[in-house]
Order: C-alpha cells, then structure tokens, then sequence
C-alpha cells in the first residue's frame, strides 16, 4: 500500500497539471497562442538547463560503472529499434516520429531520482541510468522528429542537412553537450549557479504540463486512440517485461534494478510534447500517451516492483 501511495504521489500531480492546463483553456485564461508560447519557452530554456543541471552535476569517476551504463544504451537502442518497426504498421506516416519516441522515452530524470530517493534515501544509480539513456533519447527525438517531420518538403541531402542542422542547433541537445563538458572537465558549480539553475530547471515540468493540457483535443485524440494506446501499452508493460529478465540474468540488483525499472517502464515524458510541437507535429499524439501513461504508470510500477520484491531482487 506504501508503494502505491508513492506512485500515486508522484503521478496524480502531474496529470493534474494537465487537467489544469486544459481547465484554464477552457475558462479563456490559456488560448491556443498563449500555449504555443509558452511550448517554445518551456523548449528553448528551462528544459535545456534541467538537462545541463542533472549532468552537470554528476561525478563521473565516484560511480562510474560501464556496465551498467552500457547496459542502459543498448536497451535505449534496441528499444528505439523496436518502436521504429512498430510505427509502421500505422497508415499514418504524419504520427510515425511522435509514436516512435512517445514508446521508448521515459521521464527518467524527474521521476526517477525521486523514485529511487524514496526507496534507498539516495539518488543510487539514477544518475549514471541518465548518462546511458538520457542524452540518447533527446539525440534520437531530434533525429526522429526531422527525418518524419510532416511539413518537411526537401528529400536526400537536403533533408540530412536539415536533420543534421536540427541536431547540433537543438536547445536540448547543447543543454546535455554543456552538462557533459562541464562535468568532464570538473568544474565547481557555485551555490549561485546552482541556485540559479534550480530555479529555471523547476519551472520545465509545471510549464510544459499545463501547456500540454491547454492544447490538448479530444476530438484529434480520440481518432488516434489506437497508436496511443499501443504506444502506452509498449512504454509501461513491454519493454519492461522484455528487458528487466535480462537485467536480472546479468546480475543487476537494488538500486540498479529499481533504475532500470525506471528507464522501462516510467510514464513517457511530457518533453515528448514539448518537443514535437516546436520540431513541426501536431502533438496530440505525445499528449495523449503523455496522459495515458502518467494516470496509469502508478499502478502498473507499482505491479512490476511488487515482483521485483517478491523475488528477492530490489
């Protein structure tokens, strides 16, 4: 009961951003500009330093463990494979890169950390789940996002330079570069900056969730009802029942378990959206999983780590 409560802590605020988002829509006080705005703000600054701040931040050396680290990649690899192959049983090419990375990308930073603080009392191997798969996802939606960009008109190499264009301009991806680099070169983080970048960094969720529910239509998401839910489906049962057995096989326990759990089967992250909508999507697609996975992430998390405990494992 413990454990579902935290679930239920951690996710039912978040949907409710959402709810609220699309209440103050609804009363006139968000309109459809007002959250574009605020899309591309969220985009372009405070996600950018969330990223920066989390990497920054990490001592490579003190827990550095390649195993675990490559063990995180690969699955984020075989995982974007996956979701790539099943994106084209949709008819729909317009939905293919918002279902692609709505399926592997989870909201591992924030509710990991959180969710592992809550179990060991430490952030554990939340930070080093963050270097193997974090920084693959945000490269891998960028490219994704480009390459199936439904407005986009060039072919060939004019299409690869535009991607590729996308790629190193990207907010998300220089906030990750910079993280990266300031950590390998160890730089201090002086309490200002820090305090200074905790503060931005904070208001990326809140934003970005309110935002999402103020765009959010019904209408469009109910005539996408099948790829959203195969996409939740996939994002918080498949992978999980997939690769934790393998995790398991290949020695991982506790903390690296509960981090992998997080990696696989956490709600996919509201950046989806974000990211999306100011890369040329729609978006309704992002927040229809978005919300699908967030209201019922706290019970089927809770599931896995039931059978994770019962087994003896975390």
């Amino acid at each position: 009961m413990e454990n579902l409560i935290f679930s239920l802590n951690a996710t039912v605020p978040v949907f409710m951003l959402m709810v609220l988002g699309l209440l103050f829509h609804k009363i006139g006080w968000m309109d459809e500009e007002f959250a574009s705005k605020m899309n591309k703000f969220v985009f372009k600054v405070p996600l950018p330093v969330l990223l920066f701040r989390d990497l920054a931040t990490v001592d490579f050396e003190e827990a550095w463990d390649p195993g675990f680290v490559l063990f995180c990649f690969a699955v984020t690899v075989i995982s974007i494979l996956i979701s790539t192959g099943i994106s084209f049983l949709w008819k729909d090419r317009s939905i293919q890169g918002e279902f692609i990375q709505a399926c592997y990308r989870s909201s591992a930073a924030i509710l990991g950390i959180a969710f592992i603080q809550n179990i060991y009392g430490n952030a554990g191997m939340a930070p080093l789940m963050i270097i193997g798969s974090v920084p693959l996802y945000n490269v891998m939606a960028v490219l994704v996002l480009s390459a199936t960009n439904p407005e986009a008109k060039q072919s060939g190499q004019g299409m690869i330079a535009k991607t590729a264009k996308g790629v190193v301009t990207n907010p998300i991806i220089l906030g990750i570069a910079a993280g990266l680099l300031w950590s390998a070169l160890k730089f201090p983080m002086p309490q200002m900056l820090e305090r200074i970048t905790s503060n931005v960094a904070a208001v990326a969720t809140p934003m970005g969730l309110m935002a999402m529910g103020a765009a959010f239509d019904i209408r469009k998401a109910s005539a996408k009802a099948g790829p959203a839910v195969t996409a939740a489906l996939i994002k918080l049962v498949g992978f999980c029942a997939l690769f934790l057995p393998a995790a398991v096989w290949l020695g991982f326990r506790r903390e690296e378990l509960i981090a992998i759990l997080i990696m696989l089967g956490s709600s996919t992250t509201v950046t989806c959206f974000v990211m999306a909508k100011n890369m040329g999507h729609e978006g309704v697609l992002s927040s229809s999983v978005v919300m699908l996975t967030t209201l019922f992430s706290a019970f089927t998390l809770t599931g896995w780590l039931y059978v994770l405990r019962s087994l003896g494992l975390v």
